[in-house]
């Protein structure tokens, strides 16, 4: 491995690269400066030299950019990574490591998903087209980076050939200010002289046309526009670009960053023709610019996936599908996502890892508590007055504490905040305010004493938090509860409580000195903002909008020497929905990879969006061109995992349909006798699996399972359907059922645990282990594998057989090991679950089935409308 030495010289001649143009005269240039500190150091260092000057090539060896995230529109490769003369990225890079001190894994990652991003943008310097037109997607997460990434692909675009590049960054001065300053600091600020900024760095000065006129176009910099999708700033636009003399015109490379792109840039007016004037706006000015690369950047792309791809007659512009290609950004190993935060589908559920069941920062808010902070409608918005409640107190109590835990760690110079999200109404959040700062005035004197009433509540939450996750999620020391009431009077000391919403003056500023929040807000914290230095969210602001509940999770990020402390406080409902839209995440995703497999384009992409009862995908405006859902079955694998464990009509009307089937297919004697070690039928008919599907009962939150929308499916024409596997999972380890399952008599029980914060539904999070697939294969056939290649390994086995598998849950089931996310299932009655396996590929465009979706409620509209009017009111238009 290299010494310091060489890694000092290795900087050294990155750090010349942009200056010097090649490798070889920054060597050169190297070698002249250290003989200027000592004659003849050079030459004493010439070995290491060689070998600083060896690593830096290597980095810029042409390499093959694979698309192991992306679903592309086929066209020549062009872009094969950095290079030596590149001007921007090696500045950017340099920035990242050695300023902003990031993790060299974290640099990388974005090196490589910034390469393939790139890779993917039409080539500017193709001489065969003088004019192009390209439209993209990035779906990242979050609060995960995607500012980094588009940063990165700046840089590396305008080191490829593009010279303008326009960022279309929120629908508020403050959102469009904070991208301002990141993209000044991280990209324009490595190399100032090579720049034109064309707009100001101030917070309420958006873009003007300039002048005399047009664009500036200048060989020898780049242009950067960062503009509010507002409509005033980007008529302005439209103004400057129309005013460029088209000569310049024809020869600028423009590259279009829409950050958020699901918000406000979607067309969601009530006829295709009908544009809303930012979507309209946006169409333009991607028409009056000859040569134009468009890239969405969004973590939701609910509306982006549901845009018509396919021009309406009459219609003169393109809307904004991403037609060439949409990129999945990998997650990266330190972000808290929604998974990692609410659990995720575990492998094998008999084997449950604790990182599946998520980690244990979700603490609940009681119905009660929950009434005397949120007015229960708009009529009571104006008398409401809120009242602290028992775990208000101990969010505060818990935030005070972990405040003075940084600063015992060393952060004191760094941003901390906390977020209480109570209510979509204004006068709530002043009013939320006032309650918590009294409260915190109040008890001042008090909170730093260990012996009075409320010091020692604080000691018993900082207590109840402690050991409650794994040892090794931070490399930080664990702190005592006397450092905590060592720093306390200086948390205190610096205590502040703004209001984040489009009416309130008195809001957050992270760019000066470091700053202790307790920050209430509304919907203006549901997007985009960043909350630095977040740890404690209190959160009951619920959405019934897949988009809108994901972007006002401003708890996911990254939480460096602090990833034990976050907690976030919510209703159990909310959880649930969390939970469940982890899921969604990750099927869209899925999706994504399947297209990308088999070598589809964005414009077959057909990315299916399970259905969250109660809960509508996106705006209704904005889903025109997705009035009915089309559902797939074919390629996937379905389970229920939610039961009403106290219904015991319920759960005895399921395990009789389980009896029926099973005692009308024994009795056709369709057993498979060969088989000895499990209870399988072959060749069952449909009818007796359907006549099972439609008596058994499916928890209503788990759509994709419900008669409404899996027995059309079932019933189609496809002869694949015809013929049904039908198995009972059984555990070797299990007690016998206390109950006959038809005329075989008691089964061995499976033992599933339940979820603690079911919400009165018993939550298993899987029912199925991955080994299930084989149920009805040879024991010739593998058993290990993803899910996607068991699938496989089954259809080569038995063929286009669709498989039904029983699973009898024990009642008293209990968590396998002393797990703090889990307690015994508690059910009044033996519960029956389901699992099936369907055959065929999950890009199979056949037979589906179409399912209306649920319209919004007036009252939902309403409150939708608020939200609107209310960010309008905060952008000044």
């Amino acid at each position: 491995m290299p010494g310091p030495q060489v890694d000092g010289l290795v900087e050294r001649i990155r750090q010349a690269l942009p200056r010097h143009g090649n490798i070889e005269s920054a060597v050169a240039a190297v070698r002249a400066e250290l003989d200027l500190l000592s004659p003849g150091l050079a030459v004493h260092l010439s070995a290491e030299i060689d070998e600083a000057a060896a690593i830096v090539t290597r980095e810029f060896e042409q390499i093959e950019i694979l698309h192991s995230h992306s679903v592309i529109r086929k066209r020549p490769k062009w872009y094969f990574g950095p290079r030596p003369s590149d001007l921007h990225w090696p500045a950017v890079k340099a920035f990242l490591l050695n300023e902003k001190k990031w993790h060299e894994d974290d640099v990388r990652g974005i090196d490589d998903a910034s390469n393939e991003v790139v890779s993917l943008l039409e080539n500017p310097r193709n001489p065969e087209q003088a004019q192009f037109s390209c439209r993209g997607l990035v779906v990242g997460h979050v609060q995960s980076g995607k500012t980094a990434n588009m940063t990165a692909v700046m840089a590396k675009a305008l080191d490829a050939g593009y010279d303008t590049v326009i960022v279309l960054a929120g629908l508020t001065n403050k959102l469009r200010h904070q991208t301002q300053l990141r993209l000044y600091s991280d990209l324009v600020r490595r190399n100032p002289l090579n720049w034109q900024v064309l707009t100001s760095n101030e917070v309420d000065r958006d873009f003007r046309a300039p002048p005399q006129g047009g664009f500036l176009s200048h060989s020898d910099k780049a242009q950067l526009a960062v503009i509010k999708k507002n409509v005033s700033p980007l008529g302005e636009l439209r103004k400057a670009i129309r005013e460029t003399l088209p000569a310049v015109l024809q020869q600028l490379r423009v590259l279009v960053i829409d950050d958020e792109c699901d918000q406000a840039s979607v067309n969601s007016a009530r006829g295709e023709l009908d544009m809303t004037a930012i979507n309209q706006r946006i169409r333009e000015l991607l028409g009056l610019l000859p040569a134009v690369t468009y890239v969405g950047y969004t973590a939701t792309p609910f509306a982006n996936v549901l845009i018509n791809p396919y021009r309406v007659d009459g219609q003169e512009l393109d809307d904004l599908y991403p037609r060439d290609f949409i990129t999945a950004l990998p997650k990266p190993d330190r972000y808290f996502g929604t998974e990692r935060l609410f659990g995720k589908t575990p492998v094998d559920p008999e084997d449950m890892r604790p990182d599946e069941e998520g980690l244990d920062m979700i603490r609940d808010v009681p119905d009660e508590d929950e009434a005397r902070l949120q007015p229960r409608s708009r009529k009571e918005r104006d008398a409401f007055q809120p009242a602290m409640t028992p775990s208000l107190e101990a969010a505060v109590l818990y935030f005070l504490a972990c405040c003075a835990a940084r600063r015992a760690r060393g952060h004191g110079d760094q941003h901390m905040t906390m977020l209480v999200h109570t209510s979509a109404f204004v006068r709530a959040h002043e009013r939320v305010a006032a309650l918590i700062e009294g409260w915190v005035d109040v008890h001042r004197r008090d909170l730093v004493d260990r012996a009075s009433d409320i010091g020692s509540r604080l000691g018993e939450v900082w207590a109840g938090e402690q050991g409650r996750l794994p040892d090794d999620l931070t490399d930080a020391r664990p702190v005592t509860l006397e450092e905590v009431f060592q720093y306390l009077p200086e948390v205190l000391e610096c205590i502040e409580f703004p209001v984040e919403n489009g009416a309130s003056d008195d809001r957050i500023d992270y760019s000066g000195k470091a700053r202790t929040y307790i920050v209430v807000g509304g919907s203006i914290l549901a997007r985009g903002l960043t909350l630095e230095g977040l740890m404690v969210s209190y959160f009951l602001r619920t959405a019934n909008q897949y988009d809108t509940l994901l972007q006002m999770g401003r708890w996911f990020g990254y939480r460096p020497g602090y990833e034990d402390l976050p907690r976030i406080w919510m209703p159990r409902g909310l959880k649930l929905r969390f939970r469940a839209l982890a899921s969604v995440e990750q099927e869209i995703r899925d999706d994504i990879e399947q297209y990308r497999i088999r070598d589809l384009t964005p414009m077959d992409l057909a990315v299916r969006i399970r259905a969250i009862p109660g809960m509508a995908i996106t705006a209704a405006n904005k889903m025109r061109a997705a009035r009915r859902c089309a559902v797939s079955y074919w390629g996937t694998h379905r389970q229920t995992f939610r039961f009403a464990h106290t219904d015991a009509e319920q759960l005895e009307r399921n395990w009789a349909a389980g009896s029926d089937l099973v005692s009308r297919i024994e009795a056709l004697g369709l057993r498979d006798r060969e088989v000895v070690d499990r209870k399988l039928w072959r060749d069952v008919p449909r009818s007796s699996v359907r006549r099972f599907l439609e008596s058994y009962v499916v928890e209503p939150t788990q759509a994709d399972l419900l008669p409404s929308m899996l027995l059309p499916f079932v019933d189609g024409v496809d002869p694949r359907l015809s013929r049904w596997n039908v198995g009972i999972v059984e555990s070797g380890r299990g007690r016998d059922s206390d109950f006959p399952l038809g005329t075989i008599g008691s089964v061995r029980m499976v033992n599933r645990a339940r979820l603690k914060d079911a919400n009165g539904i018993a939550d298993i999070k899987a029912l199925m282990s991955r080994r299930d697939v084989l149920f009805d294969c040879g024991d010739g056939v593998e058993g290990n594998g993803s899910w996607e290649e068991l699938k496989a390994a089954r259809l080569e086995a038995v063929g286009q057989v669709p498989l039904l598998l029983l699973y009898p849950i024990a009642r008293d089931s209990r968590p396998e090991r002393d797990s703090k996310a889990r307690l015994s299932l508690d059910a009044v009655h033996d519960v029956l679950g389901i699992g099936i396996v369907f055959p065929g590929s999950v890009t199979e465009g056949g037979n589906f089935v179409s399912v209306e979706l649920q319209p919004l409620s007036a009252e939902e509209v309403a409150a939708i409308e608020e939200e609107e009017a209310a960010q309008t009111e905060a952008a000044g238009v």
